[in-house]
């Protein structure tokens, strides 16, 4: 059913925003335009507002906000939503000169300052689809400073199979992640913040906060790689001659690279400082520079099969030589019938003549000219199909040649004009190199509110760019590999062919075409990481999860992330002054893999979990592809560097435990908590499947608090008191009543609740609060005692107070409702504690120096008497408290016997305590004790005479050790049932417990 009406003109008479129709104006108005203006101009004064980003805001699918300038020459907008208006040439060329490679927040600022400070819905720049709005800025994102730089070198290095294995598994692992984004993309509207974006709103504030950090780095030293591969481009092969330190100095290249570096850094950030327009006006030619290029390789390629390029490379016995300076690859030329020395023979003997002294490997080895680019026909591919791994130092060689290794020490040869491997190589290095050539998939996430479509062209455009760029490098993998000979394209810097990018002498027409652009490239890239990255923490900043991340939340008037891009600044240096790309690129590795794991992560976990919020438009994705694309992402992470992945793991973790300790409490619905509580579900269902075992037993307390007639807590030393003998381990449930009903006290019972819960926090107590309404107080106590708790997670003991005054009141209720509580608590087989005098116990931030926890142990009672001081010994209140224990002895006990009885029974459970015996007459000993001592005696006597097993006989203890707890009638009349009571008495506050 359409959404959208032609609906007729009404005079608006509260305001102007309606004019057109109000002036009998022929143009349709959208039904999301009526409905939704309120909200509209509530947006606009938003941080994400900007191009069409209100057609979320509104309950309508397809409600556009510029309807009049949408529907502006149409007649049927029923029909016509998706007819261009213009025609398609004119269009195309119309979204061509307004690309722009910036995220939607940043647009935002740049409209901003173009309006004087006034704010409005950007209509300079026209909604984009898929390919002018995700398929080119992927593009533009993927490729780049790898590509030109190391491409050839990895492909060299690795051979055509290993750098296929690499760029197969780091494309499959981005497709994967694309997939998985592509379905959490299209499950909303993504704001200015990507993937963070997607990351907290899936799985919560903590993961998101930490994610998003690493996003961040990421993202920042990512500026830092293209700012390293801008400067040796053009200190190796524009301008070699503007080094401040000179060849001849140690570290010399990394001095270089550092210096200018810096500068180029600086100058950068001054360009976004002053404005991203001037950023946005040349996304158009850096994505042309990057396009150029590409063509430029292929066809050099194809040119190869005609004639190829006249480039050649020199070898001394097998081992390439740098020919910057050799003009002949021969040790003597003949010039007008007279043999001279060529340049190769100064280079590597002390003097002119035939007789001097030289090196013995130039001696022993002749001097060979190879094509450094045979061609597609030459079958030089057979050679490069494997790989050539090497240490730091040693020479490029060519394994097929013929070569006679000197016998003298060759610690000088690197004087001599060999070309060297600078680094050591093996395949997880080339992994970790490599992998940021892959990154940038989330260009066009970043910029949903830009799209016609979002829904659409998110899915399509992303993973058609990671395609294509699949299919260049993949081509380029095994083109180079067919075309460029094995000793150059393992000479990372060109000095073999006269200090030319190896991509470059292949290249047609000419190798400055690959240095031109991709000097712009990486220029466009770093300024474009410069500018995401400080908007990236300004939307983690302004979110709030991470308090001291706030000040980074703020910037200029017009909201740019001056202080985010101030830090951005200061991390990019630390990139900068490490100098050297293949350093940085493994560290950027991991914190774009850790992102992207994170997004396959949130895709597995929505989908298992099937929340009816997670609707996806983008229907291809299933929980396996997410959790192989994580299991990939992870294994890249160890296989590129397994010491960086640690690192960003532990980063990850920090923040993460600090967003959860200090962070500020967000509810976005994420999967986390879905997960959650699945998890608490299915661990109910498992605890009340089981019995209890004896082992696994502890005080599962339901703590029955009074509010007073502010609906405050009446006894507030009853929390410390749990607090301190809980210390945050079990259940503990803290409820209350309030007498009357629902209808008429129900907000007065939440309020109660919301105090109960700020009073358990003030007291660091972790648990459970409720307060019911009841018709009378020993009702509702008897239903918290009944009902209280779910599943297996039940309590099994009730802590209150002792009613205070209770003798004196003349309403005996209180007394009844006291006696009432106990009797239902003692139907219900469940321990019960009455604190006496609570208001005079040790408060959390007492520290009680000395002093006794006593325990009168008359009957046994299953060990409860002897766990609670222990566990209140546990806590800091109590830990210097010692415990002792009294027993009552007939006078014609042998108390001695019975004090060591005791005393052994304590040391086989493992409790320090002091044992005292208290002889009593008999006539002094309750008739109860003595009965329930003597059922017990009697069933024990039964067990023996029952023959049972052992497993059977312990399970009949256990049973009635349970229903020992519980209390039984005295004989001669009926009485309260006895009370394990923890008492001080008011008398002995003064001196302790």
């Amino acid at each position: 059913m359409p959404i959208n009406f032609t609906v007729v003109p009404v005079e608006d008479a509260e305001g102007d925003s309606n004019s057109a129709a109000a002036a009998g104006s022929s143009k349709p108005v959208s039904l999301g335009n009526i409905f939704a203006k309120e909200d509209d101009e509530d947006n606009l004064q938003g941080p994400h507002s900007g191009d069409n980003s209100q057609k979320e805001s509104t309950p309508f699918i397809n409600s556009d906000d510029d309807g009049e300038q949408y529907y502006d020459g149409k007649n049927m907008a029923l029909f016509e939503e998706e007819m261009e208006s213009n025609p398609m040439v004119s269009s195309l060329l119309s979204r061509l000169a307004n690309y722009t490679n910036l995220t939607q927040g940043v647009r935002e600022h740049e409209e901003y300052d173009n309006e004087d400070g006034v704010r409005r819905v950007a209509d300079t720049v026209p909604q984009m689809g898929t390919f002018i709005g995700v398929y080119l800025p992927c593009m533009q994102n993927i490729l780049g400073v790898i590509l030109f730089l190391r491409l050839t070198w990895i492909v060299g290095t690795a051979g055509i199979l290993g750098s296929f294995a690499i760029v197969s598994m780091c494309c499959i692992c981005t497709l994967l992640t694309a997939i998985s984004m592509s379905a959490i993309a299209t499950n909303g509207v993504v704001p200015a913040g990507g993937s963070y974006y997607m990351i907290s709103r899936s799985l919560g504030p903590e993961f998101g906060g930490a994610v998003g950090l690493c996003f961040y780095l990421g993202t920042t030293f990512a500026g830092s790689m293209y700012i390293l591969g801008t400067i040796e481009i053009l200190l190796t092969y524009i301008i070699p001659t503007a080094t401040v330190f000179k060849e001849g100095e140690s570290a010399a290249m990394s001095n270089n690279m550092r210096v200018y570096g810096t500068c180029c850094l600086l100058l950068m950030a001054l360009v976004v400082f002053v404005g991203v327009k001037y950023v946005n006006k040349l996304a158009l030619v850096f994505l042309a520079c990057v396009i150029l290029s590409i063509m430029a390789t292929y066809a050099g390629v194809i040119k190869t099969l005609i004639e190829p390029p006249e480039f050649n490379v020199c070898l001394l016995g097998n081992r390439s030589l740098k020919n910057e300076m050799i003009e002949t690859c021969a040790k003597t030329e003949v010039i007008k019938n007279n043999t001279v020395i060529t340049k190769v023979w100064s280079l590597f003997c002390d003097s002119e003549y035939s007789n001097a002294t030289c090196d013995e490997y130039f001696i022993l080895n002749n001097l060979t000219e190879l094509r450094a680019i045979p061609g597609l026909l030459s079958g030089v591919i057979k050679d490069n199909l494997w790989g050539d791994y090497g240490p730091a130092g040693t020479y490029i060689e060519k394994k097929s040649q013929p070569s006679i290794e000197e016998t003298q020490d060759t610690s000088d040869d690197v004087y001599k004009p060999y070309v060297f491997n600078d680094i050591s190589t093996y395949f997880t290095l080339l992994v970790g190199i490599y992998f940021p050539s892959v990154t940038g998939i989330m260009a066009g996430s970043n910029r949903s509110g830009d799209l016609r479509d979002a829904q659409r062209s998110i899915p399509i455009g992303t993973i058609m760019a990671i395609l294509t760029t699949s299919f260049i490098y993949i081509s380029c993998v095994v083109l180079f590999g067919a075309c460029i000979e094995g000793v150059v394209l393992r000479d990372k810097f060109g000095y073999s062919v006269k200090k030319n990018p190896v991509i470059g002498i292949l290249a047609w027409p000419s190798p400055w075409v690959i240095v031109i652009g991709s000097f712009f490239s990486c220029c466009g890239a770093g300024l474009q990481s410069l500018t995401g990255a400080p908007r990236l923490l300004q939307a983690i900043a302004r979110d709030g999860i991470i308090p001291f991340l706030q000040v980074f939340g703020h910037g200029k008037a017009n909201g740019e992330p001056t202080w985010a891009l101030l830090l951005t600044v200061g991390i990019c240096e630390i990139g900068i002054l490490i100098a050297s790309l293949d350093a940085v690129a493994p560290i950027l590795s991991m914190f774009f893999l850790m992102c992207y794991l994170f997004v396959n992560l949130a895709c597995a976990v929505q989908t298992l979990l099937r929340t009816p919020n997670w609707r996806p438009r983008f229907k291809f994705y299933h929980w396996t592809l997410s959790f192989l694309g994580m299991s990939l992402c992870l294994s890249l992470m160890f296989i590129s560097s397994w010491y960086y992945a640690l690192v960003a793991m532990v980063i990850a973790g920090c923040i993460y435990k600090y967003i959860e300790y200090r962070g500020a409490v967000k509810e976005w619905g994420d999967g986390i908590r879905g997960l959650s509580l699945n998890a608490a579900r299915y661990a109910l269902i498992r605890l009340e499947e089981v019995p209890l075992h004896t082992k696994n037993w502890r005080p599962q307390l339901l703590v029955l608090c009074k509010l007073d007639s502010d609906l405050t807590v009446k006894h507030p030393r009853l929390m410390s008191f749990t607090t301190q003998l809980k210390a945050g381990k079990g259940l503990t449930i803290v409820c209350s009543v309030l007498k009357g009903t629902f209808m008429t006290r129900g907000n007065e019972a939440k309020t109660g609740e919301q105090n109960l819960k700020a009073t358990m926090a003030v007291e660091k107590m972790k648990g459970f609060s409720h307060v019911v309404v009841s018709s009378n107080l020993r009702d509702g106590f008897s239903l918290l005692i009944q009902s209280a708790g779910l599943g297996g997670m039940k309590h099994n003991a009730v802590l209150m107070a002792w009613p205070t005054g209770w003798t004196q009141a003349r309403d005996p209720s209180a007394r009844r409702n006291f006696i009432e509580t106990v009797r239902e608590t003692t139907s219900a087989h469940l321990a019960l504690m009455v604190a006496k005098n609570i208001d005079h116990f040790p408060s959390n931030q007492e520290r009680l120096k000395e002093g006794t926890i006593d325990v009168w142990w008359i009957v046994h009672d299953g060990g409860l008497l002897m766990l609670l001081p222990f566990l209140l010994s546990q806590h800091k209140v109590w830990r210097k408290c010692k415990m002792r224990i009294f027993t009552v002895a007939q006078m014609d006990d042998n108390s001695i016997q019975m004090k060591k009885d005791l005393q052994m029974f304590l040391y086989h459970l493992r409790l320090d305590a002091e044992v005292e015996v208290v002889e009593m007459h008999e006539s002094d000993i309750s008739a109860f004790t003595y009965e329930k001592t003597l059922v017990m005696e009697q069933r024990s006597q039964m067990l023996k005479q029952m023959q049972l097993s052992r497993t059977e006989r312990e399970r009949e203890i256990q049973s009635i050790t349970d229903v020992s707890r519980g209390s039984i009638k005295r004989k001669k009349s009926p009485g309260v049932p006895s009370l394990i009571t923890l008492c001080i008495p008011e008398e002995e506050v003064a001196t302790g417990p």
